[in-house]
């Protein structure tokens, strides 16, 4: 990592390095890519964006910066960064990258792959309107802290996923976000939670579904 990472990034940058993440790449879906942003101040964050209430679809929820990729993209990493230069104006060149995380399956249909990279802090990063309405951090300790307000068990392909759910200030962290979140904290950062695993607190069950249509 360039500069004097702190001991916390230095050591998601090591585990990310030696992680190999499971692909979906068989399945022969649309492809597309986020990034997970890191803030490198002295208590690191985690950046989030909400879609903008206007939009016919995802309207209102929590994501990282991200989407599908154009046929011009070198690869997912590319689409990565590309999509978060055009939704929150962060520039390729101050991203530092990590690694990534395992493919996840979106409820439509699209294999994505995250990305994991640190930036600095206090960028002059902007929503775009059309797809954004905010920009927030959260601190990474909030997560490692376990301050779910509730489990989403999500019954999928004859699997049960026991996927966290976070309440910040007025947003919600859940879902497709969440499930790449908690590989971040598992894989990166040691943590002891597993998307298989009942855990303890409030359980809400969804309707059983399928994600490999």
């Amino acid at each position: 990592m360039r500069g004097t990472p702190s001991p916390m990034l230095d050591t998601l940058h090591q585990r990310l390095q030696t992680l190999r993440p499971h692909t979906l790449a068989h399945l022969a879906l649309p492809q597309a890519a986020v990034l997970l942003p890191i803030v490198d101040r002295a208590t690191p964050t985690l950046l989030f964006t909400r879609r903008a209430r206007h939009l016919t679809t995802h309207r209102g929820q929590v994501a990282f910066p991200g989407g599908k990729r154009d046929p011009g993209d070198h690869d997912l990493y590319a689409t990565a960064l590309r999509e978060a230069e055009e939704e929150i104006a962060l520039s390729p060149a101050q991203v530092q990258p990590l690694g990534r995380l395992s493919d996840v399956l979106s409820l439509h249909g699209l294999q994505v792959t995250p990305w994991v990279g640190v930036i600095p802090p206090d960028l002059p990063l902007r929503a775009a309107p059309d797809e954004l309405d905010a920009i927030f951090e959260v601190p990474l300790a909030y997560f490692l802290d376990d301050r779910r307000t509730h489990t989403d068990v999500i019954n999928a392909d004859g699997r049960t996923w026991y996927v966290p759910s976070y309440r910040v200030d007025d947003y919600v962290i859940w879902g497709l976000s969440a499930m790449m979140l908690v590989e971040l904290l598992a894989e990166g950062f040691g943590m002891d939670i597993d998307l298989s695993r009942r855990p303890g607190g409030v359980l809400r069950q969804h309707p059983a579904r399928s994600l490999s249509r």
